[in-house]
């Protein structure tokens, strides 16, 4: 895709469709990590389901590290769902494991049998540096396995022995609340590089996240470019969740009135288009904090203070109007 600024709606519109087809053909990898287990609430298994069966809806491939229980398992067989209704020739699952973990698997198991695709790495370093060649990330709840996959791809980028790309948290009944605010904390403090994390409530969210990654996500960009890049998404991201209202409203449609408005809008269009993605970006941020603090109970003054900031920058932006 060119790098040059669009500045004709055909043009947009050609390139878009050519990235699409490049999609379906060589099929964008995403690395999924979450539990071996499937937690108490069963929200958290069909929700793990649901995005097995978005990777295949965009054609996207997994790349996991071979499960056929818990999240895990819930995502590998919507994948699976997914690719027999498609009646694809290749399975769409990369597994990577050692041959320990391997060896504990039943072989004619209704998940596993159907990986064709399976890498053995020597150690469970290779087996984290293997699943980390994906185009990005999502990490579903899961343990302390999860977390340490979590910390280890977080210091991998920050050390410059991985490129910078998309890392999503699928933020199932707010499962990732009080991680997201400890990474923020560390970050605040200097402890740690600021990372893009694209947060997602559910299903239906991730999979406007999953059309946008997969219509702007470039492969071959520098560090800061990605960075740069998945920053802009997260913020525009809650305007797209607001504008999409329903199933007939598509994502490239919002992209491309935004085009519009852009390049060949007025200054006040410009404007208002601006304040509005700065209205849903504070909104979807209250709307988390009110959500954890229902839920936790704790912790109110932190979220208390946050509340009061950000209902001061919603004013502000309110009175540029």
């Amino acid at each position: 895709m060119k790098d040059k600024q669009m500045t004709e709606n055909g043009k947009m519109d050609e390139v878009v469709s050519s990235f699409a087809e490049e999609n379906r053909q060589e099929g964008l990898r995403v690395f999924v990590a979450g539990g071996n287990r499937p937690g108490k609430d069963p929200i958290y298994v069909e929700e793990a389901y649901n995005l097995g069966r978005q990777i295949i809806k965009l054609d996207f491939k997994l790349d996991f590290g071979l499960s056929n229980s818990g999240i895990m398992g819930a995502v590998a067989r919507g994948v699976l769902d997914g690719w027999n209704k498609k009646k694809s020739e290749a399975t769409p699952i990369q597994g990577i494991t050692t041959q320990e973990y391997y060896a504990l698997y039943p072989h004619d198991d209704a998940i596993i049998g159907q990986i064709e695709d399976v890498i053995l790495a020597k150690t469970l370093e290779e087996r984290k540096q293997k699943l980390l060649n994906a185009d990005f990330v999502v990490f579903a709840p899961g343990g302390v396995g999860t977390l340490d996959e979590l910390a280890y791809d977080c210091v991998a980028m920050q050390d410059g022995f991985l490129p910078v790309k998309p890392f999503i948290l699928f933020n199932i009944e707010g499962y990732f609340h009080h991680l997201v605010e400890y990474l923020k904390a560390i970050s605040l403090k200097g402890f740690a590089d600021p990372m893009p994390f694209i947060i997602v409530d559910n299903s239906e969210e991730l999979s406007v996240v999953f059309r946008l990654l997969k219509l702007r996500y470039q492969k071959g960009k520098t560090t800061a470019e990605v960075y740069s890049s998945t920053r802009q998404l997260i913020y525009e991201l809650p305007y797209f969740l607001k504008k999409k209202t329903d199933s007939s409203v598509h994502v490239e449609d919002i992209i491309d009135n935004m085009n519009q408005i852009i390049h060949h809008g007025t200054n006040d269009e410009r404007q208002e288009l601006a304040n509005e993605i700065e209205t849903a970006y504070l909104e979807k941020e209250i709307e988390r904090m009110y959500d954890r603090l229902a839920k936790t109970g704790r912790d109110t003054s932190i979220v208390s203070d946050k509340l009061t900031n950000l209902k001061k920058r919603k004013k502000a932006n309110k009175q540029v109007k």
